[in-house]
């Protein structure tokens, strides 16, 4: 008596159990569609004179930013960077300070901002401090090629 052919089920039963594991995949209705970029981040020069703080740009769009400080003073300081407005409805304000920046020296304070009035100031009486004026959100960096 020949003997029977168990090739077809076995393969059938691998073939249905193969699909159902590719069926589960995925699910759960997510989306993974790509989310846009943050905007690009900007270099804002902070210089600490004498008798006043000098900044550039002053005002530009909401998003990350880079402020790259010079002490050009015989004084050691340190330097500010705060929300001039009232804290939102969320109670959420922004303070970020340096160390002491010794003369001559620099620093960089990094920070996301959103939109409003900032002020960058110095813990020494006699000078005076800065404005930043932050508008809307700049646009994403999305299509922007060769970015850090």
């Amino acid at each position: 008596m020949p003997r029977p052919k168990r090739a077809p089920a076995a393969l059938i039963a691998a073939v249905a159990v193969a699909a159902l594991a590719v069926a589960s995949c995925g699910g759960e209705g997510r989306s993974y569609d790509n989310q846009p970029r943050p905007p690009a981040e900007i270099t804002v020069g902070v210089s600490i004179n004498k008798d006043e703080i000098s900044v550039s740009p002053r005002a530009f769009g909401a998003g990350p930013v880079n402020l790259k400080i010079v002490n050009q003073t015989d004084r050691s300081h340190q330097v500010v960077l705060e929300t001039e407005d009232a804290p939102r409805s969320d109670g959420a304000g922004l303070r970020q300070e340096t160390g002491p920046i010794n003369p001559a020296g620099t620093a960089t304070i990094a920070a996301n901002v959103a939109e409003g009035t900032y002020r960058v100031s110095v813990d020494t009486e006699g000078i005076s401090p800065a404005t930043l004026d932050v508008g809307d959100e700049r646009p994403s960096s999305q299509q922007d090629l060769l970015l850090p």
